[in-house]
């Protein structure tokens, strides 16, 4: 195989695995999260090299908050008092 020729596949291969992924992220949310948890757990037990923690811990999704969605008093339903 000529050498151009797989470079052009390679390209293309990357493109499209960025696109489903960027695609997947937008549509299931949920599903990408809880992927790249699974993912990155393992790389961070105790006894892994240094370099595989670091690569788990950026592929881990940043942490979600336990408050609604304006950190408030978590009393987003009608005001009672009128």
């Amino acid at each position: 195989m000529d050498a151009g020729l797989l470079l052009q596949y390679l390209v293309i291969t990357l493109a499209v695995l960025v696109s489903a992924w960027v695609v997947a992220k937008k549509q299931f949310p949920n599903a990408t999260r809880r992927a790249r948890t699974a993912l990155a757990l393992p790389m961070l037990r105790e006894g892994r090299p240094a370099w595989l923690r670091r690569l788990g811990r950026s592929l881990a999704p940043p942490a979600r908050s336990a408050a609604s969605a304006c950190g408030g008093c978590s009393s987003c339903g009608p005001d009672a008092r009128k």
